[in-house]
């Protein structure tokens, strides 16, 4: 490895950032996995029409049962009165307020069935409203409040009925075998079968549901991670606007949606809104007088992590624009201001989620709460609500003006347990990475820190690429157990990272093991000279898909800075990655094609072209339902290791994806992946 001098490293900066209270007392224990899976999480904020109470969901875990319960809570608008209102078994979310601010809707999951209940405010008695034969999810209320919309999974071009017909028949085959004839075949952790999300609309008095998709071989919410913000009414309460890509077989490697109008009673097919744009529209939202729509647009076919432009146009017949097109952030969360004077969004901002408030008429852009990981928001007057994590602090909810910036906490959910505990404290720093580009990181430091001492070093390389390690509260990539255990954590956000404009992110494109490698060298590098604390010579690295993947090339190409590493969810074989992950267009845009249009692309940076000169310990993870990083990826990483006879260990999770989520297995991957650094760091 090339000589690195502190010079090269001018115009370093070092902020202490941590703004949580601090909850410990004299009894308190340094945190740990156990600590991370009891914490309750907020899942949603929903605010009265009238602008009285603010209703939220909270996730507490079961360990006995091995997953959580979500049920509602309610408060008043300035956070007295916060008391639970929902108390049966399951998970609540979708919370619909009626509009006179008297009961709420929302979408409870049981066992049996997944159906839409109601609960009034004054008696906070819930009653189930309907008793549909599939599971219903997302669901959305009318601004007349007359209507519920929502979604349930169909064949396409059937009814109901024919659904569960077919459902039926398939049941009874006794053969367990699958003809596929188009991708995808699987997606995310689940094999397809032909079934779609559809938007469904019902009279909230009862009635036949109405599938306003049916002639579509789409998903609305789209799969696997899309949710009730793809669609919503028009202000008549006559029409429903929803996102949808209707690719054909180009599905596995198109990101094409569109956004589609249709009736709510399905009479016509959907009309497309956005076809003079091959990119991706989604998250459409009225402005409330109704007389504007706004939307997020990319503009690259194929690219899913293009910048989000926000574009409105004039309902129902005017012409869309682009707002704010200077502005270098990729927003979501759309959400209008009451008076809808302004917009509010959410987007990564140079290792946070800050909260922006946009100016359409005047086309500025001003940041309200740049600090931390805002995950929620809803408008409340002049006001904005929000839910907001750091490094060191679960999520609360929090109130802000928007013109004056007064903040005001309005929750502290994980209080008494946060007396318990302690966590290493953090701070942000910047180097000068490849081509001499500023780049961020944050440091956690041990919990307990005596700056005379000497620490083992964690660095952390997150999955994407283009993602990033904000200051966020992270439930799995969490620093804070590390920290507990008496390491320090280095976090970095190498070229390829979002939050830091466009062309960063654009960056890494055909350069996976260029640009990142480079910074991380140097940023580790960097933080090791500016932390006499840190122990240069026990280091490991760990990380998880794009993580993984840059372990296992680490491994080849920089073989002798780590103690020991971990290899979670990464790619072995860059090149077979292309035939046996769900999603095409990734590799497509990532490599600038694909393996037989672009081999050498593939294979510059192919962590199997390096295995001769791999030596460093290492600890494999993965996933028996992911289907992203396909299992057999981490298995021929641990059949390398072996095979070289370097000291490796397997863990395999059969009923995970490409994250660890039950609460029994976060506490076995956090066990065996912090045994494993303190075997080979002596710690």
């Amino acid at each position: 490895m090339k000589c690195i001098t502190l010079i090269s490293f001018l115009l370093i900066s070092l902020l202490i950032i941590g703004l949580s209270p601090v909850y410990a007392n004299e009894n308190s224990k340094p945190f740990s996995a156990q600590d991370l899976v009891t914490l309750h999480r907020i899942e949603g904020i929903s605010i009265s029409p009238d602008g009285k109470w603010i209703v939220f969901p909270l996730r507490i875990p079961n360990l006995t049962s091995d997953k959580g319960e979500t049920n509602l809570w309610l408060m008043q608008a300035d956070g007295q009165s916060l008391h639970q209102i929902t108390f049966q078994p399951g998970s609540d979310s979708s919370t619909c307020w009626s509009p006179d601010s008297t009961t709420l809707y929302y979408i409870k999951a049981l066992p049996e069935s997944t159906q839409i209940w109601k609960v009034n405010t004054t008696d906070e008695k819930s009653v189930q409203v309907t008793n549909e034969p599939l599971d219903i999810s997302h669901l959305k209320l009318s601004p007349d409040g007359k209507k519920l919309a929502f979604s349930m999974e169909v064949f396409p071009g059937t009814t109901i009925s024919e659904t569960l017909q077919r459902d039926e028949m398939i049941a009874q085959e006794k053969s367990s075998g699958r003809i596929y004839d188009s991708l995808p075949i699987r997606h995310w952790d689940t094999w397809t079968n032909g079934k779609r999300n559809h938007i469904f609309v019902m009279p909230i008095v009862g009635g036949a549901p109405v599938d306003i998709m049916n002639t579509m071989d789409a998903d609305c919410p789209s799969k696997p991670f899309g949710g009730r913000e793809e669609f919503t009414f028009t202000p008549d309460s006559k029409g429903i606007v929803f996102s949808a890509g209707d690719n054909g077989r180009e599905e596995a490697w198109s990101t094409h949606h569109d956004l589609f109008l249709t009736p709510v009673d399905g009479s016509i097919p959907p009309d497309n809104l956005t076809s003079s744009n091959p990119a991706w529209d989604t998250q459409p939202v009225f402005s409330p007088d109704g007389k504007t729509l706004a939307y997020l647009a990319q503009k690259r076919p194929g690219y899913e992590s293009d910048r989000f432009h926000v574009m409105i146009k004039s309902w129902p017949d005017g012409e869309e624009r682009e707002i704010v097109p200077d502005w270098d952030r990729s927003p979501a969360l759309l959400t209008w201001s009451p008076d809808g004077k302004y917009l509010y969004a959410v987007a990564m901002n140079k290792g946070n989620r800050s909260l922006f408030v946009i100016d359409p008429v005047g086309g500025t852009v001003k940041t309200v709460v740049p600090d931390g990981n805002v995950e929620y928001i809803d408008s409340l007057g002049e006001s904005i609500v929000y839910s907001l994590s750091t490094i060191d602090n679960p999520a609360d909810i929090f109130v802000i003006d928007r013109e004056k910036l007064a903040k005001k906490r309005l929750t502290e959910v994980n209080k008494d347990h946060l007396k318990l505990v302690r966590m290493g404290s953090f701070e942000s720093f910047t180097f000068q990475g490849w081509n001499n580009e500023t780049v961020h990181g944050y440091i956690i430091k041990p919990v307990d820190f005596d700056p005379e001492k000497k620490y083992p070093i964690a660095l952390f390389i997150h999955g994407g690429p283009e993602d990033s390690f904000p200051n966020k509260f992270h439930y799995r990539w969490n620093p804070q157990p590390f920290a507990g255990r008496g390491y320090g954590v280095v976090m970095i956000d190498y070229h390829g990272s979002i939050g830091y404009g466009q062309a960063f992110t654009d960056s890494i494109r055909d350069d996976w093991g260029g640009k990142p490698l480079e910074d991380l060298k140097k940023g580790l590098e960097t933080a090791i000279q500016l932390n006499p604390w840190m122990d240069e010579k026990r280091v490991s690295a760990l990380g998880a898909s794009y993580g993984g993947y840059m372990v296992n090339l680490i491994n080849g190409v920089w073989p002798d800075r780590f103690k020991c590493l971990v290899s979670h969810d990464g790619n072995l074989d860059e090149r077979f990655g292309y035939f046996d992950t769900d999603e095409l267009w990734f590799n497509d845009w990532e490599y600038n094609g694909t393996p037989w249009d672009n081999p050498e692309s593939y294979q510059r940076f192919n962590p199997i072209n390096y295995v001769c000169n791999w030596k460093t310990p290492t600890l494999v993870i993965h996933g028996g339902k992911d289907f992203r990083i396909a299992e057999s990826q981490g298995m021929a990483t641990f059949t390398a290791l072996q095979r070289r006879d370097i000291p490796s260990k397997f863990l395999y999770f059969p009923d995970e994806n490409h994250w660890v989520q039950r609460p029994s297995n976060s506490i076995k991957w956090h066990e065996t992946v912090l045994d494993w650094l303190d075997q080979w760091n002596n710690n």
